[in-house]
C-alpha cells in the first residue's frame, strides 16, 4: 500500500510556500554574487602583482557586485586623500542580477503540483527580503575594502531595481495581465483600463515607444563605433597604456566590453543634442567640443570629439533621432492603418496623433532614466560629472518624437489610407457592424457603372475568389479596357435581366449547369421519397402538394427530351403554394 503523508493546516502550508520563496531570493542574489567572485578571484590569481589578498579580492567583487544594482561606491585611498565616488554603473552588468531576481520571483509565484502557490503579494515581499539580505550582507563585508559602498544608495536605488525586478518576474507568472487596477486606484484609471479601446491603445503607443527607444539606442552605438573607426589608433594606444600583462588586458577588456551600452546611450544623447559632459567644463554636442575636457585614458573615451567647432560629418548625427522618429511614427501608423484590414477600421486622425504623442512621451521618459544611469561622476573635482545629462536627454527625446513623429504619422496614415492603387482595401471584407466608407465617394458605383446599378455581384474568375473586378482593374475581366459586366450562370438562371455587354452564351467555353451537384440529391425520385418522409414525421403540419422541381433542372429535362418524344398526358391540376419562394441564386429551389 502507499502510505500518504499527513495533510498539513493550511497556516503551515502557507508559511513553507513564504519560506520556499524567501530562500529562492537568497539564492538569486547568491548565484549572482557567486558568479562575479569566481570571475574576480580568476583574475586576482592570474595577476603577476596583486595589490591584496584573496579576501581584498573577493572584497572588491562584493563592492562591483552592489554597483551592478546601482549602489554608489567611495575610493578611499587617492593620491589627494579626498574620497573618490565611483557612480557610472556599468549597464551590461546589470542585466545577470536583474534577470536572476526576476526569474527567482517568477518561479515562487508559480504554481507547482502538489504544493501550495504563496499569494502574489507573499512571493514579491518574500522575494525582494530574502535578495536583499544578501546584498546588505555584501555591503557589510565590502565595508573595509578598497572599494566601500555608500550606505544611502542601499535603499535608492538597490533595494528598487530589486523590487522591480520581483515585480516584473510576478507580473509575468500572472500571465502579464493588463487589469484590473488596486482598488486604490483613481476610479477614472480603473474604468479606462477596463475598456478594450484603451488597452490596445496603450499597448500601441508602448510598443511604438520602444521601438524609438531601440531605434536610438542602436543609432548611437553606431555613432560610437564609426568614431571609434575613425581613431583606432588612439584606442589602441590607451588600452595598451592601462595594462602590461594579458591578466589586465583581459581585465580592461571585460570592462569596455560591460560598458559598451553605456557608450551607445552617449551616442544616443550626442546625437539628440544636448550631447555629453566630459568633466564639469567640458561638453560635447554635434556643434562641437567646448571647454578642457578631462578624460582619463579609456579605450571608449577614445570616441569622444575632438576640440574645435564641428564639421558636416558631427552634424550627421542628428539622423539618428529623425530616423527614431520614423520608425515610431511607422509603428504606430501599422496599427492605425493595418494593410489587411477595410477603411472602415482605420484610427481617426485625433487617435493617430494622441497615440503617437503618448509613444513620444514614453520614448522621451526612457530616454531620461537610462541616461540618468549611464553616466554619474568618477572622482571630485572636475571628475564630478562625467556622461550626458538626463533632465536635457529626455525633453530632447521627447521634441523629437513628437516634432518628426506626429506629421509623419498622418502622413503615412493618409499615404495607407490613399484610394488609388490599393485593391486590397476595397476589396477586404468588413466585419459585421462596420461599413466600408472608405472606397468610392457616395453615389459612386466602384463596379463600372453608375450609380444606382442594381446588379449586386459580379462573376469571379479562376483563382480571384473573393476579389470582384473594379473599373480602375481591367485586367480583372479577361479584355484590356473592358469593365462592362457579365451576368453570372445564378442569374440567368434566376431569370435576371442580363446588363449590358452580352449575353452569357456568347463565351465559347460557357457551360449554363456545370457547378450544379453530380449526386443524386436533386433528383426527381429522391426529393418525393424525402418530401414524403418529411411529410409523414410532421404530424400534418405540412401542406398537401408535391415537391417544386427547381426552374434550373425543369429547364435541363425539358431540353433532354428526344425530339420525337410525344408530349404527355394532361394530368389534373394539383394545389400549388399561394406565395412559391424563388430559385435560389445558385438555380437551386428551396431544398427541404
Amino acid at each position: 500500500m502507499t502510505e500518504r503523508s499527513p495533510m498539513l493546516p493550511p497556516e503551515r502550508t502557507r508559511t513553507l510556500a513564504l519560506a520556499s520563496a524567501f530562500l529562492r531570493g537568497v539564492a538569486a542574489a547568491g548565484l549572482g554574487l557567486g558568479s562575479l567572485a569566481v570571475l574576480v578571484t580568476v583574475l586576482w590569481i592570474s595577476s603577476p602583482y596583486p595589490d591584496s589578498g584573496p579576501g581584498g579580492a573577493l572584497r572588491a567583487a562584493a563592492a562591483v557586485w552592489l554597483l551592478a544594482h546601482g549602489a554608489e561606491l567611495v575610493r578611499p585611498d587617492t593620491l589627494s586623500g579626498v574620497p573618490a565616488p565611483v557612480g557610472v554603473v556599468p549597464l551590461l552588468l546589470v542585466a545577470g542580477p536583474v534577470w536572476l531576481a526576476h526569474r527567482a520571483a517568477r518561479d515562487a509565484a508559480e504554481p507547482e503540483e502538489g504544493r501550495r502557490r504563496p499569494s502574489q503579494a507573499g512571493a514579491f515581499c518574500a522575494v525582494t527580503a530574502g535578495y536583499l539580505l544578501v546584498a546588505a550582507g555584501a555591503a557589510a563585508y565590502a565595508r573595509d575594502g578598497s572599494l566601500r559602498v555608500v550606505p544611502d544608495t542601499l535603499a535608492f536605488p538597490v533595494a528598487l531595481v530589486v523590487a522591480g525586478a520581483a515585480a516584473a518576474g510576478v507580473w509575468t507568472a500572472a500571465g502579464r495581465p493588463s487589469g484590473p487596477l488596486p482598488s486604490w486606484s483613481p476610479l477614472v484609471l480603473q474604468e479606462a483600463v477596463a475598456r478594450t479601446l484603451f488597452r490596445d491603445r496603450a499597448e500601441a503607443a508602448c510598443r511604438a515607444a520602444a521601438v524609438g527607444l531601440a531605434v536610438l539606442i542602436g543609432g548611437g552605438a553606431l555613432l560610437v563605433a564609426v568614431a571609434l573607426g575613425r581613431d583606432m589608433a588612439a584606442a589602441q594606444e590607451s588600452f595598451l597604456a592601462l595594462a602590461g600583462d594579458w591578466s589586465g588586458r583581459v581585465a580592461v577588456l571585460l570592462l569596455a566590453v560591460s560598458l559598451v551600452p553605456n557608450a551607445a546611450l552617449w551616442g544616443a544623447a550626442y546625437g539628440l543634442g544636448p550631447g555629453f559632459a566630459l568633466g564639469t567644463g567640458a561638453t560635447a554636442t554635434p556643434l562641437g567640443l567646448t571647454g578642457t575636457p578631462a578624460v582619463p585614458h579609456f579605450p571608449l573615451l577614445a570616441a569622444a570629439p575632438d576640440q574645435g567647432p564641428a564639421t558636416p560629418l558631427n552634424w550627421a548625427a542628428l539622423a539618428v533621432p529623425a530616423v527614431a522618429a520614423l520608425a515610431l511614427a511607422w509603428c504606430v501608423v501599422r496599427r492605425a492603418a493595418p494593410a489587411d484590414a477595410p477603411r472602415a477600421q482605420a484610427w481617426s486622425p485625433r487617435e493617430t496623433v494622441l497615440v503617437t504623442g503618448l509613444a513620444a512621451l514614453g520614448c522621451g521618459a526612457g530616454t531620461a532614466l537610462l541616461t540618468a544611469v549611464a553616466g554619474g561622476p568618477l572622482g571630485s573635482g572636475a571628475l564630478a560629472a562625467f556622461g550626458p545629462v538626463w533632465w536635457l536627454a529626455g525633453p530632447a527625446a521627447l521634441a523629437w518624437t513628437a516634432g518628426i513623429g506626429v506629421p509623419a504619422a498622418l502622413l503615412l496614415r493618409l499615404w495607407r489610407l490613399r484610394e488609388r492603387g490599393w485593391a486590397w482595401r476595397r476589396d477586404a471584407d468588413a466585419p459585421e457592424g462596420t461599413e466600408d466608407t472608405g472606397g468610392a465617394d457616395d453615389g459612386e458605383d466602384v463596379r463600372g457603372g453608375t450609380a444606382g446599378n442594381d446588379v449586386d455581384a459580379v462573376p469571379e474568375a479562376p483563382g480571384e475568389t473573393g476579389k470582384p473586378r473594379r473599373w480602375w482593374a481591367p485586367w480583372r475581366t479577361g479584355e484590356p479596357g473592358d469593365s462592362t459586366l457579365q451576368e453570372s450562370p445564378a442569374g440567368a438562371a434566376a431569370g435576371g435581366p442580363a446588363p449590358a455587354g452580352g449575353a452569357p452564351e456568347d463565351d465559347p467555353g460557357f457551360e449554363p449547369y456545370d457547378f450544379l451537384p453530380t449526386d443524386p440529391w436533386h433528383e426527381k425520385e429522391t426529393r418525393e421519397a424525402r418530401w414524403a418522409s418529411l411529410k409523414r414525421g410532421s404530424g400534418g403540419l405540412m401542406a398537401d402538394f408535391p415537391a417544386r422541381i427547381p426552374a434550373a433542372l425543369r429547364s435541363a429535362e425539358t431540353s433532354e427530351q428526344p425530339a420525337d418524344a410525344k408530349p404527355a398526358e394532361a394530368k389534373p391540376a394539383e394545389a400549388k403554394p399561394a406565395d412559391p419562394e424563388p430559385a435560389d441564386a445558385d438555380g437551386r429551389g428551396a431544398t427541404p
